[in-house]
């Protein structure tokens, strides 16, 4: 009846005689039509023939028609494409070249190769960098691209590797420099003590070659104690602005991915010259502390300077952890060496009860590590436990960077220091709104001071519940960079700049450079630029970002190997999203998706509030963030490597 309806195709007649234009974002969906998103409210329906035109992501001008009486999109004009430079596979049909991007919305689509490279080469499901360079809405009406940079063989263990590291333009390899090349300058030759003599250890992993710290201890007295922590000097090596240093400066980190580590600095360097290996002389910068015995550093003692070491056991953190736990069969090889194990020992029971009420001492959360055979297959996850050792080496790590604070401050007055505001005005408000529904009453000025931070802390860290403090959580800001003193939050202490790891980190060189420079008497000492300091934290977002996303590769491939449909596994509620929740699985940490159709099975009964980070089923809370509940995982899906379950 409406299909002859007079009046209604009058209407669409004289719709469709006025070409009205629509502008917006082009959405695919699962099935073979998609959208144009012009707002938030407001989308049409891209026919199927017509979303081989476009891509998910693209920006297009197109006519608004009307069939079957409902307002459809024909594409016309690309205003910008979504895909420009991509990771794509490669495929071949007789003799052409066709890559298919890698993204989860452009499965289907295929770009004809006008190959730059030699095509003899190229196999089924080999990895490419490509850049889009014609469009189907141009005047050559089809999707092409050229290969720009060859990434891995399909059959290549290290592609997941190289593929992300390659997305996010991170260096696949550590820099190269002949021996020959390297000039150790020894400017500050005259000024080094040689401390050869003393017992300096070194703990770290077994397999760790890029030793970068080594320490020692003595009691000076009934009350006190001398720590010395030698930290390596690869700026004996580095001179700033040489080419060495703008390698080590665009890398800032080694990165660490699991199972494959790409430094910072040469290995020559970073393995050897610099690397505080036993029984060889090396160059550090030391900071001489006197802790008393209530774990109080006495600053008015501190010395920081230059010297030479030679240590006398290379220990790892397992042997150390396991003798002073009684366990194994494993023994410091002489006296001296027990002993500086158990002065040790001692240094971290003091420092660690005076941060402990002092300061603050976040709870350890489990540390998930990939046990990946030769070939780089996960053989398994195992939870990588901080033992003793480790808590050693860490308060030691600590102390030096919260000296070198101090002596940055108190000499030159600017440095890198790594610092946390804690709440800015608006989450600070949100978060005493917070807990006013729990009965627990802050001012939001009160908890924006240091002192009023590390209160609610210890407050809500005595309180155990374990939801009110991710929240709290949640609303803190995310560590930052300074270059004048300021406070950090989140290890409720004064100032904090970290110095202890040069070898793998730039920050820790340039603050080298200043100390360095106070030591040796240099005039006109100049602050760092603050383009150095935001680059750094680029920097260390990208990894971030790639280590996540290479572990969800790992996941999924160990899912596929290991895991069948329906198993049951206890996991955490760890986000709530607007179409479901994210968990992680209690046993190897991985992250798993359950969708709201698999939550509850009426969509409109069901309410995700991610700012409370709460589930409400007929108005009632069901789940909330940090909840333990039971899963049963569904599928894998490889394309976005992401994981589905249902709650149970």
């Amino acid at each position: 009846m409406l299909q002859n309806n007079p009046v209604l195709m009058k209407l669409k007649k004289k719709f469709n005689k006025k070409n009205i234009k629509a502008e917006g974002i082009v959405r695919s969906t699962s099935k073979s039509y998609g959208f144009l998103e012009i707002d938030s409210k407001k989308k049409y329906l891209i026919a199927s023939k017509n979303m081989k035109k476009v891509m998910n992501g693209d920006k297009i001008i197109g006519s608004i028609i009307v069939k079957n009486n409902r307002k459809m999109i024909y594409p016309e004009k690309l205003i910008e494409p979504f895909l420009k430079k991509f990771i794509g596979n490669v495929y071949k049909i007789n003799d052409l070249i066709f890559l298919q991007p890698i993204y989860p919305y452009l499965k289907g689509v295929s770009l004809h190769c006008l190959c730059a490279v030699n095509t003899s080469i190229l196999k089924d499901g080999d990895w490419v960098l490509g850049k889009l360079t014609s469009h189907c809405l141009n005047q050559k009406n089809v999707f092409e691209a050229k290969i720009i940079d060859f990434i891995a063989q399909k059959e290549n263990p290290l592609a997941p590797w190289y593929v992300v590291l390659t997305r996010y333009n991170l260096e696949k390899s550590s820099p190269e420099i002949k021996k020959n090349n390297l000039i150790y300058r020894n400017n500050s030759l005259k000024i080094r003590k040689n401390l050869t003599h003393l017992d300096f250890i070194t703990i770290d992993n077994s397999n760790t070659k890029d030793i970068d710290d080594a320490v020692f201890v003595e009691k000076i007295s009934n009350e006190n104690y001398s720590l010395t922590i030698a930290i390596a000097d690869p700026t004996e090596y580095i001179s700033n602005n040489t080419d060495l240093d703008n390698i080590a400066k665009k890398r800032s980190f080694t990165n660490y991915l699991p199972g494959f580590n790409i430094p910072m600095l040469p290995k020559i360097l970073s393995e050897d010259l610099c690397s505080l290996k036993q029984n060889e002389i090396r160059p550090v910068l030391a900071c001489r502390v006197i802790i008393d015995a209530k774990g109080n550093i006495l600053y008015k003692d501190l010395e920081f300077f230059l010297a030479y070491i030679q240590s006398k056991s290379q220990l790892s953190y397992d042997n150390v952890s396991n003798w002073l736990e009684k366990l194994g069969i494993w023994k410091p090889k002489n006296k001296k060496i027990k002993k500086q194990i158990k002065l040790l020992k001692i240094i971290y029971d003091i420092r660690y009860k005076w941060r402990k009420k002092n300061a603050l001492i976040f709870p350890n959360y489990p540390e998930y590590r990939f046990n990946l055979s030769e070939k780089k297959e996960v053989l398994g996850i195992f939870i990588e436990n901080r033992r003793v050792a480790h808590k050693i080496i860490e308060e030691c790590m600590i102390t030096a960077n919260i000296c070198a604070a101090f002596f940055l401050k108190n000499t030159l007055g600017f440095g890198l220091y790594n610092t946390h505001i804690g709440f800015d005005v608006v989450n600070a408000n949100s978060a005493s709104n917070f807990l006013k529904k729990y009965n627990i009453f802050v001012q939001s000025h009160e908890i924006m001071t240091l002192k009023g931070f590390c209160k609610l802390h210890k407050y809500l860290k005595n309180l155990s519940n374990n939801y009110i403090y991710n929240r709290i959580c949640k609303l803190q800001a995310f560590g930052e960079l300074s270059l004048i003193p300021q406070a950090h939050f989140a290890l409720g202490l004064d100032y904090y700049a970290t110095w202890t790891s040069p070898i793998r980190k730039y920050s820790d060189i340039i603050n080298h450079r200043l100390i360095k420079s106070v030591i040796m008497g240099l005039k006109n000492i100049r602050k760092p630029e603050q383009d150095v300091v935001t680059h750094i934290l680029n920097r260390r977002r990208l990894y971030r970002i790639a280590v996540k996303e290479l572990e969800k590769w790992l996941y999924v491939q160990f899912f596929f190997k290991y895991y069948k449909n329906n198993q049951y596994l206890k996991a955490t509620i760890t986000d709530i999203f607007k179409n479901g929740i994210q968990v992680r699985l209690i046993n190897n940490g991985a992250f798993v998706f359950i969708p709201a159709s698999f939550i509850h099975q009426l969509k409109t009964e069901i309410t995700f509030n991610t700012e409370l980070g709460v589930v409400y089923i007929h108005n009632k809370i069901y789940y909330y963030v940090t909840d333990i509940i039971k899963v049963r995982l569904l599928s894998i899906k490889k394309e976005n490597n992401t994981i589905i379950a249902s709650i149970i």
